[in-house]
């Protein structure tokens, strides 16, 4: 997973670097005299300053306008492809014998191995892989090269999370009576920011406005507009409760910017705080250390502090069942709104903003994240059992360029991972806790499916807050179970929000 991930972070960050800025030129030279005789060898002795990992060093030993012929450290040799040479010469740059390149050697359609040209990329970025039930650390990727910078991405950049921020938006309005299917009204909003200062207007990405809308819709295409009339009506503090109790709360402000993700954090705590989403509102820590060992075997420190009873001194043989051991976890989250939150992300991948990872033919499900002038990209996503975060982005921040979004630009790099960790595992379904009941709706309208209906789909409600009627939201008296949560659950359902049951707020 380690080695997934360094690799996954490094296609991407030389893919945006090559898409978006000019070949740099060489990274070094080797003099006539290296190239007469022994090149390898010489070759060999060049360090560019940072793991090579799946890269290769190489010196041009023939340069023309149109062919340049690269000599590898095992002796081989390769012409570099025509759009190298275009790309090259789009930054104004030629070769000459003894330059050194970097390649990475990719498989084209007749499986033969070609190098590509590389440089090394000055977008930085980060990749975390979690078991979403423990909270044990898969994979951790800080950065293109340790070697170079030993500030990691992962655990120190505190970065704004954009739009990735939004579904503790929404799930903060699942807790207080809305569901996947209310009605929210994307049209223009003003806010007045006080004496002094010009009105706030916040614009969705594609500065169009889109009239009443189910939370649903406005999460899959991530419509600003939309996010900030739900947290005026349901009031930042709650929202700032939410994301205190899924540790993304530090520096979050009263202010209905926040609701876009204008605070920062890690992305060790927000793919964590996902992780809690996915493993039905149970709280976890990040581990990167299971446990230690003297060298006779003794245990000096574990994680994992449960006790249990059946594991001691007992002769172990296939037919015994595992010991129960208690679940301790701290419940912070109601479970049937998790999985609310988890089936509407799941949209998003099937049918949003991040309709690229369903070639991946999995269960999925996740969120992308693009802050003002795209200066952070995220994508924030996961399978019933695994939850990966990516953030790209410069050190310094500054735009990526238009029309560069997470989708864009940290979305592939996450479909690179759960590819290859969930290559050869079967496909499994999210995991729904008791107490919710799975109702065909329409799609864009949220109510029953009619006869004009297009698309339908199954959405998650807890009994009494489904629509019951084609073409009518919520029925007007909540139902019984919006009075109060079931015996023994440990989050009682709050009242519908004010004003007539699904109508637009």
């Amino acid at each position: 997973m380690q080695v997934l991930a360094d690799r996954a972070l490094r296609h991407g960050l030389a893919s945006y670097d090559r898409k978006s800025g000019p070949y740099r030129g060489p990274w070094g030279q080797l003099p006539d005299k290296a190239l007469a005789g022994g090149w390898e060898a010489a070759l060999k002795a060049k360090d560019p300053g940072f793991e090579l990992q799946d890269w290769h060093r190489g010196v041009v030993l023939e340069a023309s306008p149109k062919a340049v012929m690269v000599g590898f450290d095992d002796g081989s040799r390769q012409a570099l492809a025509p759009e190298d040479i275009a790309w090259a010469k789009r930054g104004g740059k030629t070769f000459a014998r003894g330059d050194l390149v970097l390649v990475e050697l990719q498989t084209d359609k007749s499986g033969a191995k070609r190098p590509v040209l590389r440089q090394r990329p000055k977008i930085e970025g980060a990749v975390v892989a979690m078991d979403p039930h423990t909270g044990r650390v898969l994979a951790l990727s800080g950065g293109f090269s340790f070697r170079e910078s030993k500030f990691n991405r992962a655990t120190q950049a505190r970065r704004q999370p954009g739009s990735s921020f939004k579904p503790f938006v929404y799930l903060t309005a699942l807790e207080n009576g809305y569901t996947p299917a209310s009605i929210i009204l994307d049209a223009p909003i003003e806010i007045d920011q006080g004496p002094g200062l010009p009105p706030w207007r916040p614009e969705n990405y594609t500065e169009r406005y889109y009239g009443p809308s189910t939370l649903r819709l406005g999460l899959e295409q991530s419509r600003n507009v939309m996010t900030v009339r739900l947290a005026q009506a349901i009031g930042m503090p709650k929202i700032i409760d939410m994301a205190n109790r899924f540790g993304i709360g530090e520096g979050l402000g009263p202010y209905l910017s926040a609701a876009l993700g204008s605070n920062e954090v890690t992305v060790l705590n927000l793919t964590t705080a996902y992780a809690m989403l996915v493993n039905g509102g149970k709280r976890i820590t990040p581990a990167l250390v299971e446990r230690i060992q003297d060298r006779r075997g003794g245990t000096l420190m574990r994680r994992d502090e449960r006790p249990c009873e059946g594991c001691q001194s007992v002769a172990w043989s296939p037919a015994m069942m595992p010991p129960a051991v208690p679940d301790t976890r701290e419940q912070v989250e109601d479970p049937r709104y998790a999985y609310q939150m988890v089936m509407m992300l799941r949209g998003v991948v099937e049918r949003g903003t991040a309709a690229a990872a369903s070639q991946l033919g999995r269960t999925l499900a996740g969120k992308t994240g693009t802050t003002n002038d795209a200066k952070d990209t995220w994508f924030m996503g996961f399978s019933p059992d695994l939850v990966v975060g990516v953030w790209m982005g410069y050190d310094q921040p500054e735009s990526l360029g238009n029309h560069e979004t997470g989708a864009v630009v940290a979305l592939p790099v996450w479909i690179e991972v759960m590819k290859g960790a969930l290559e050869g595992k079967p496909d499994i379904p999210f995991r729904t806790p008791p107490g919710v009941e799975m109702v065909r709706i329409d799609a864009k309208t949220g109510t029953l499916p009619g006869p004009d209906t297009k698309t339908v789909i199954a959405e998650a409600f807890i009994p009494g807050t489904e629509p019951f009627r084609q073409g009518e939201g919520q029925p007007a008296e909540p139902g019984p179970e919006m009075a109060g949560a079931a015996a023994g659950a440990a989050f009682p359902l709050p009242p519908p929000p004010a004003g007539p049951a699904g109508g637009i707020y």
